[in-house]
């Protein structure tokens, strides 16, 4: 008999492979699940490792904007106690133009020019936040004046200032210098 192409003879044609018995059939089953399973765990072991790298990340993250944030306060602090400590060394400067200005002359062309620098430099110091601490006839604060003389009841209430020595000044909250009073005494 010819051999047709399109149906092979049925004793050439290769056996299935069939199995026997049930148990044959589980055992094939389980062992496709067996290798899923390690594929399984690999991919939770690589999910688990990703998590544990992106939560290293958010915390690296966070500790370098609080260290942004810690640097930016530490300079702004920097910042304010150099602007503190120069005008610091410039107030015995203002004090002096104050005397000057106190003092008469007859040079009205250097008094001008000696007013004209005091304004300019006070004008300075108040956009720095720099006020002038100068309170007669109110109550006696330790934390912004230093009481170095006392004075009579007849120059006002007890416990309150009777003189202004020197003048005081602070920045904001910061005295930077207490001012020099005379208390009345009581």
């Amino acid at each position: 008999m010819p051999l047709d192409k399109n149906n092979p003879c049925p004793e050439t044609e290769a056996p299935q492979e069939t199995p026997e018995n049930p148990a044959e059939e589980a055992a094939a089953g389980s062992e496709a699940e067996a290798q899923e399973a390690p594929e399984d765990e690999r991919l939770k072991a690589a999910e688990a490792k990703a998590e544990e790298y992106l939560d290293m990340a958010q915390r690296v993250q966070a500790e370098f904007d609080n260290y942004r944030r810690r640097t930016k306060a530490i300079r702004a602090e920097a910042y304010e106690d150099g602007a503190r400590e120069l005008i610091k060394q410039l107030l015995p400067v203002v004090d002096n133009i104050e005397r000057a200005i106190a003092q008469e002359t007859a040079d009205e062309g250097l008094m001008t020019g000696v007013k004209l620098v005091y304004r300019q430099l006070t004008e300075a110091l108040e956009k720095r936040g720099v006020t002038v601490i100068d309170r007669p006839g109110e109550k006696f604060d330790p934390s912004l004046e230093n009481a170095v003389m006392q004075g009579d009841e007849s120059e006002g209430e007890p416990g309150t200032v009777c003189a202004v020595l020197q003048k005081g000044y602070k920045m904001g909250d910061y005295v930077l210098r207490h001012a020099m009073v005379k208390v009345v005494a009581g």
